[in-house]
């Protein structure tokens, strides 16, 4: 119990509790009975309790809204079970001596904390730029009344005209006397609040003073019209080649978002009704331009462009190409593509230089080229192809002969060049043996030789036959008797070992010629010496000595003058 600031003692109960009052007067001597009293509002009192401090009796008077809910202690404390809101009176503690009645009113207030608030009648979706009841927010039995309040993520909303409109009603129960707060909001929405939270919360008062309680968030579909469309080039790759299939997706910012639009195509006057997408499947050069998306009633559009790469390549001749030795043959590879190419060669699997240019073709000129192309920053997109080349050519002879180091035989080599590879054959004409079979070198660039080792008794004449699909050439070799001294021919050498040969012979010969011109000059000028010596002297003799005899001469000479 508490004293309020009119000094009247307070008792604070909770709706539901039991109520308990204590006498405010001290119990004074010679008591004779206690009684409890409440008073109308018309200021009437109505008894409720007695109690006889002789007797030790306690009455209560029959009252309906009390009928067994009374408790009266020995020191006069009153108690009531079950608080209502009806028990919010003022209530007066009587007590009886023979000379004096007392009296000490006291006040009982009752409280009631509300239900939890929630929002009710909720709206199934916001629109913009409309007005529109959002929902009801309602907190029910509330003693005393209580008070509502909405929020948008956790901010006050204050009322503002046609766009905040808050309505509260309080409604109370005549058989409890609680109040039940419902409080409605009606809305207009933005585009900034979608996904924002709605809450309400409702204030009330209990015996320590003012509460608060909230209602669960809600959030709220809000829809709101496309302002602008989006064009958008699926799978997003930033290079696009022929034989890609590519996807156009056109969207809208609107919520719900659109299903519907025209896709303009390149080449196309209309647009193509569509979903969201639309699709293009192995694309082509002639797909490169603008598209463009727009809504169904063409009022928004956007719009992309798209270049699909090329890369064609035309190799002249391809295929497989049969030539003649010597032939010219003019080989080009074309390139037209959508960008910059890379080209290269490759030779029998191995990569090239420079281009091929074959202005009088050789037996290693043949082989399997590969003309390849790549377009950069274009992953995937590579050609190529190829070109077989035949160099074909009859059989050429040559046949060189050399005595063995022993002495006791001869060998003959028939070089031959040709392809396809001519097959080779040996004929002897006169007597002599063939020491072992032939020998033939390995075919390399359409040359090989083939080789016997002979020991002729007497002159022969050997005879070696090339002979492939185009030609049979026949060439012959006369070969002395064993015993019999002849030129040796020197076996040929690759080109590379001619060049060489052929450097160190020139560089030999430059050496004799510079010497052999040494020892002219130096003839010349002894030459020259000797016929003045022969002038100046009448006796000389016609062979020269050593110097000591030529001096003895001048000075005999000498001496004949004087």
């Amino acid at each position: 119990m508490m004293v309020d600031a009119l000094g009247l003692y307070t008792v604070n109960a909770i709706y539901g509790d039991t109520i308990t009052m204590p006498c405010p007067l001290e119990v004074p001597d010679g008591l004779m009975f206690g009684k409890w009293k409440y008073e109308m509002p018309n200021g009437s009192p109505v008894f409720i309790a007695f109690r006889s401090s002789t007797k030790k009796n306690v009455q209560y008077d029959d009252v309906p809204d009390y009928k067994d809910r009374l408790s009266l202690s020995e020191n006069y404390t009153l108690s009531i079970k079950n608080a209502r809101i009806s028990d919010e009176k003022r209530f007066v503690c009587m007590l009886v001596t023979e000379d004096d009645v007392s009296e000490e009113p006291t006040i009982v207030k009752v409280f009631k904390q509300p239900s939890q608030p929630e929002i009710l009648h909720q709206a199934n979706l916001l629109e913009t730029e409309k007005l529109q009841m959002l929902g009801e927010c309602v907190s029910r039995d509330s003693y005393p009344e209580g008070n509502v309040t909405w929020f948008k993520n956790g901010r006050v909303l204050q009322p503002l005209d046609d766009v905040v409109v808050i309505n509260l009603q309080k409604i109370v129960d005549r058989t409890t006397g609680l109040f039940t707060m419902t409080s409605s909001l009606q809305y207009m929405p933005t585009k900034e609040d979608v996904n924002a939270k709605f809450s309400c919360i409702v204030t009330y008062y209990g015996p320590s003073g003012q509460k608060t309680m909230q209602s669960e968030p809600v959030v709220f579909d809000v829809h709101y019209p496309t302002e602008k469309v989006t064009i958008q080039v699926l799978p997003q790759s930033s290079t696009i080649k022929e034989g890609d299939n590519i996807t156009l997706k056109c969207s809208g910012n609107g919520n719900p978002p659109p299903q519907e639009f025209l896709f303009y195509i390149p080449g196309e006057t209309e647009g193509i009704r569509s979903s969201d997408t639309y699709v293009m499947t192995d694309v082509r050069r002639n797909a490169t331009g603008e598209y463009k998306c727009s809504l169904t009633d063409k009022s928004m559009m956007d719009s992309t462009t798209i270049t699909v790469h090329y890369l064609d390549l035309q190799l002249t001749p391809s295929g497989e190409v049969t030539k003649q030795i010597g032939e010219a043959l003019p080989v080009s590879c074309t390139i037209s593509s959508s960008r910059n190419a890379t080209v290269f060669w490759i030779k029998d699997n191995t990569r090239m230089q420079t281009s091929p240019s074959f202005s009088s073709l050789q037996y290693q000129d043949a082989g399997n080229y590969v003309c390849e192309t790549t377009l950069q920053e274009v992953e995937g997109l590579r050609k190529r192809q190829t070109l077989k080349l035949i160099v074909e050519g009859k059989p050429q002879i040559k046949m060189t002969k050399k005595t063995n180091t022993n002495k006791m035989s001869k060998t003959i080599i028939c070089h031959v060049e040709g392809f396809p590879k001519p097959a080779v054959q040996w004929t002897v004409t006169g007597s002599g043996s063939i020491l072992n079979k032939t020998e033939e070198t390995k075919y390399v660039n359409g040359k090989f030789s083939s080789k016997i080792v002979i020991a002729p008794e007497e002159n022969v004449t050997l005879t070696c036959i090339a002979e492939n699909e185009l030609e049979r050439t026949v060439t012959s070799m006369n070969v002395s008797a064993i015993n019999i001294p002849e030129y040796d021919e020197p076996e040929d050498r690759t080109d590379d070992n001619s060049e060489k040969v052929n450097d160190q012979a020139k560089l030999i010969v430059g050496i004799v010629v510079g010497l052999l011109l040494v020892a002219l000059i130096a003839g010349v000028v002894y030459w020259l010496y000797v016929k003045k010596s022969k002038t100046a002297s009448k006796h000389v003799d016609k062979d020269l000595g050593n110097i000591e005899e030529n001096k003895k001469l001048e000075e005999n000479n000498h001496k004949s003058e004087t």
